[in-house]
């Protein structure tokens, strides 16, 4: 068997989120205080209690991070499961370079919070937003921003999730904008989602030098090969992480496309280590390879199969 670890991004996130794990390992609960004090926050309120707060990008990435963390060290621990690869969606590349070896748990919380400070900062004075487009061919939304793009629109492709389900990001109005050109080209439903920074685009170019300046003395070489979100090369050098993943930034999240890259790698099963199962849920629509998410206790189960 050959197995990817892989890793949810923003979105994934619910109150309530990691208590299964907290109330029943003692390593959760653990990573969740040291979490506390490297941020001087209290994880836990904003975890279970504070969902206004939970929905703030740079409370999100860490809450998320945190969770995949926990479910990450309780297989390593419990299992002892190797995995040949890695990759995520969005923040979830950078759980997957930093969990495998490229960044301490106390570097990598850090980290995440202030990706989401950088992203929040550089969005600050824009009106952004992001709009998912769900039934419309990929050609033809691509060819629908190019135009709205050479109009002087600000709107871009962002998340590549599946053929027909792709995230636009930009400047809010634009993307209303170009909402009833997807719809006259076929497009079944477009929807603006609950995003106050407009990812994966050129409006956040301001986040990347902060960030770089950080991953510079936070991460070392990953363990295992990543897949980059952004270009589908594998990568475990830090040299190569501090492009991969400031680029990112900027530029669209194939993640579609990892999954068959994964496949053509050889992989035989994906591991989705985090809150909810929103990546076994593209994963399922895009290849036939198995995908187990670990979200609660329970679903450890689900291991001792393998």
């Amino acid at each position: 068997m050959k197995y990817a670890f892989i890793y949810p991004g923003q979105g994934s996130q619910t109150l309530g989120m990691g208590k299964d794990f907290i109330d029943n390992f003692t390593t959760a609960k653990l990573l969740a205080e040291q979490a506390s004090d490297i941020l001087k926050l209290d994880m836990l309120k904003i975890l279970h209690e504070d969902e206004a707060k939970l929905n703030e990008t740079a409370y999100t990435q860490p809450a998320i991070f945190l969770v995949s963390a926990m479910a990450h060290h309780i297989v390593a621990q419990e299992y002892g499961i190797q995995a040949s690869i890695a990759f995520g969606h969005s923040l979830g590349e950078v759980s997957a370079y930093c969990l495998n070896g490229g960044a301490s748990f106390a570097d990598s919380v850090y980290l995440t919070h202030k990706r989401g400070q950088f992203m929040a900062q550089a969005c600050k004075d824009k009106e952004v937003g992001m709009m998912v487009c769900l039934g419309l061919a990929t050609h033809t939304l691509e060819t629908i921003c190019k135009e709205a793009q050479d109009s002087g629109l600000q709107v871009w492709a962002a998340n590549y999730n599946l053929e027909g389900q792709v995230v636009l990001a930009g400047v809010r109005s634009d993307l209303e904008s170009v909402s009833k050109a997807l719809k006259d080209a076929g497009a079944k439903r477009t929807l603006l989602l609950k995003m106050s920074v407009a990812s994966h685009c050129p409006l956040l170019q301001d986040s990347i030098p902060p960030f770089y300046d950080l991953l510079q003395t936070s991460i070392n070489d990953s363990q295992i090969d990543i897949i980059a979100n952004a270009t589908l090369a594998l990568y475990r050098a830090k040299e190569e992480a501090l492009q991969n993943l400031t680029q990112q930034l900027i530029k669209p999240v194939l993640y579609h496309q990892c999954v068959c890259k994964a496949k053509e790698l050889g992989i035989t099963h994906f591991i989705e280590f985090g809150n909810g199962n929103v990546l076994a849920g593209l994963n399922n629509k895009i290849s036939d390879i198995p995908t187990m998410s670990i979200n609660t206790a329970q679903s450890l189960q689900q291991l001792g199969t393998l």
